[in-house]
């Protein structure tokens, strides 16, 4: 098992991906520490994996909590240490759409709001546990990225500004810690069928723009990518399999992501897999190297 004896607290973990990514850790034998915004989800997650864990001493804890409210995140990991005297991996999965439509018509509140989730719960998570993980010499870090991340997202500008704020923070901070064992990466899981697509599809064309919306039925009609295509990659990043593997934007559907270790070498003097500004030369433009 790849994950046989670690510790891995999962955010967002009620539902969807979060839940999918907690029943692989689980099966690869980690003890995990579950939280999201509602209690009885995160309840019904863990029965079923504690029915199903293959190892007597894996522990399935719960934690109702907002990623977003600080109190709420230091209570989170405070638990954590105290239930499992070390903790090694941090999944930040938890996020949201946010408001839908153009930027001068959405609730403000609700544009701070997503923002608050998806980057500041993000951010402030890491910052939380980042002393822990210093202190052990070592920890895994894994933010989940979305499309917004790489791709403009009109009528759904929260999504993607906070998206790609967090793969930037991603890269900033593994420069940060490396130094000390620590490695962060953000994980673009693919075009998922879950509770959001049906978030946007419900919102309709004019709220999201036609031909997004259009895309989203597609995805929700083919059921998009398996859960478990994005869960096992984070197992991965979790596992000692990819210990210096950091600061990269992985893409669970399109990246031959079972084989960085062997390229390591290359990873290490290249940006591939980052975010990074395409100049004209890169598109064979006859003038312009800046």
């Amino acid at each position: 098992m790849k994950l046989n004896g670690r510790n891995a607290i999962i955010t967002g973990a009620g539902q969807g991906l979060g839940a999918s990514i907690a029943e692989y850790y689980v099966a690869e034998g980690a003890s995990v520490l579950l939280c999201a915004r509602d209690e009885s989800s995160l309840t019904a997650v863990q029965d079923r994996l504690m029915a199903v864990r293959p190892v007597a001493e894996q522990r399935v804890l719960v934690q109702k909590t907002d990623v977003g409210d600080p109190a709420q995140v230091d209570s989170l990991i405070a638990h954590g240490l105290e239930q499992f005297e070390r903790i090694d991996i941090l999944v930040n999965n938890a996020g949201v759409y946010g408001p839908f439509g153009p930027i001068e018509a959405v609730a403000w509140d609700e544009w701070v709001d997503a923002i608050r989730i998806n980057l500041m719960g993000t951010v402030y998570g890491c910052r939380a546990l980042v002393p822990h993980f210093k202190r052990e010499r070592y920890g895994k870090i894994i933010c989940i990225s979305g499309g917004g991340a790489t791709n403009p997202l009109p009528w759904v500008s929260a999504y993607a500004a906070s998206k790609a704020a967090v793969v930037r923070f991603a890269e900033t901070l593994a420069l940060e810690v490396r130094v000390f064992g620590i490695d962060v990466n953000a994980v673009a899981p693919g075009a998922l069928a879950t509770r959001l697509t049906d978030q946007l599809l419900a919102a309709g064309p004019d709220a999201i723009g036609r031909d997004f919306h259009d895309r989203m039925g597609k995805i929700q009609q083919s059921g998009g990518t398996p859960l478990d295509v994005p869960a096992k990659l984070c197992v991965y990043l979790g596992s000692k399999e990819s210990d210096g593997i950091t600061g990269k934007l992985l893409s669970a559907v399109w990246d031959p992501w079972q084989e960085l270790q062997s390229r390591r070498a290359d990873l290490d003097s290249s940006d591939v897999y980052t975010l990074r500004r395409i100049v004209p030369k890169d598109r064979g433009f006859p003038r312009g190297d800046k």
